[in-house]
Parts: C-alpha cells; structure tokens; sequence
C-alpha cells in the first residue's frame, strides 16, 4: 500500500479563532446590558378601583399573589404554602428594615387566604402591604 501526503490546503484567509472572540464580547455585552422584565406567572383579573394600584420591582418590595386554584399563594413568581411564606416574610423583613408588601389577589381568589397573607405580613412587623388593583375607566 502507498500513502501519499496530499496538498496541504492553505489557511483560510478569515481566522475564526478571533471572529468567535468578538462574537464572545458582542455576546457578553447583549447579556450585560439587557433588562429582564419580570411576568407574573399566573393571568390576573385584578379587581378594579378607581385609582390604579400596580406592583413595582424595587428591591425593598415583596409581590405576593393570591389566586383562584391550586396552590393559591405565590411569592414572586414561585409557588409557596402558608407556612413558607410566612418564614420567606420574617427573614426578608429581618434583612431589610422599610420592607413593603404589595397584594395581588384574583377576583375569584378566596378571601381566607388573602386575609392568612395578611396576618403574615402582621406577624413578620411588615408595616405597609399594598392592594394591587387596574385603574377603571370614568368618573
């Protein structure tokens, strides 16, 4: 058998190596300066009110929303039991001293369990939780 050495193809005259490092930078870049919007992970009717009450991201803010099914209570965008959320309210109201609470609660949401999210934020010294309502339309 005779192997012969076949024609080295030149280097291509792109090197990949440095386009992939740009693509890195570019990538890296995108993820830094990109904001993330954060979705509610279950759909609301909110009940209406005349002056419109909505939920902010600040870092001293707790979302906790209250819906029809099971499991009815979510902290953030996580599911969670009475007893989880009571302990998640005393340990972040122990990290920071001016800590509100806004209250999302679906139409249909049973109001026990509305009322058990309040008496959480009781037991936990939160001094101000928030109903979150849409802004109706009139006089």
């Amino acid at each position: 058998m005779r192997f012969t050495q076949g024609r080295r193809r030149p280097a291509p005259s792109v090197i990949i190596v440095s386009l992939i490092d740009v693509l890195l930078v570019v990538l890296i870049f995108l993820m830094v300066s990109t904001t993330f919007r954060q979705t509610p992970a279950v759909k609301l009717a909110l009940p209406e009110a005349k002056t419109d009450q909505k939920a902010g991201a600040t870092p001293n803010q707790l979302v906790v929303t209250v819906v029809k099914a099971e499991p009815h209570l979510y902290l953030g965008t996580r599911p969670v039991t009475l007893e989880r959320l009571r302990s998640e309210l005393v340990a972040q109201a122990a990290a920071i001293s001016n800590l509100t609470l806004s209250i999302q609660a679906d139409i249909g949401a049973p109001w026990g369990q509305v009322f058990n999210v309040m008496e959480a934020a009781k037991a936990a010294n939160i001094r101000t939780a928030d109903a979150v309502t849409k802004n109706i339309t009139g006089p």
